[in-house]
């Protein structure tokens, strides 16, 4: 990767709705050097999808939540990790060092659904204690894929 490839990445995560024709004007390439590198970059894993970016609350789903989880005893961390990939309420889940196994982050239409998060994840059998912190505001914050 160099330079050119990672201006175009960094234009496309501004507004990944630019055409190639704005792009190239951008890192003074042609359309179809654009093209090529952008086909490269995708293949490579450098760029994985490209999505829109939407507002979590026109789509009903205002409530935004972090939840610390320290996986059960026994739990089979790999079916885990493929399932909570598959939840739609999931934005983010990460492994992580300290007391707890992973951070999830979650995004929600109410309080109520909040609980009905953590009533799946426990029966389950994935909790083995966890800690939950609402969003009030968010300052910073990486676009919403919306899954419905």
């Amino acid at each position: 990767m160099d330079d050119i490839d990672r201006q175009i990445c960094m234009l496309l995560s501004e507004d990944a709705r630019q055409s190639l024709a704005q792009l190239g004007g951008q890192v003074g390439l042609s359309t179809s050097a654009v093209n090529d590198r952008l086909r490269r970059l995708m293949q490579s894993g450098a760029i994985r999808r490209m999505r829109a970016d939407v507002d979590p609350t026109a789509v009903d789903q205002p409530v935004t939540a972090f939840v610390w989880l320290l996986l059960a005893q026994g739990a089979d961390e790999a079916r885990f990790r493929l399932e909570i990939g598959a939840l739609a309420e999931v934005t983010a889940c990460h492994h992580v060092t300290g007391p707890w196994s992973y951070l999830i982050q979650i995004r929600v239409a109410s309080l109520a659904a909040v609980e009905e998060f953590l009533s799946r994840m426990k029966a389950e059998g994935w909790v083995g204690r966890s800690e939950t912190m609402l969003t009030l505001t968010a300052v910073v914050e990486p676009p919403f894929r919306f899954r419905g």
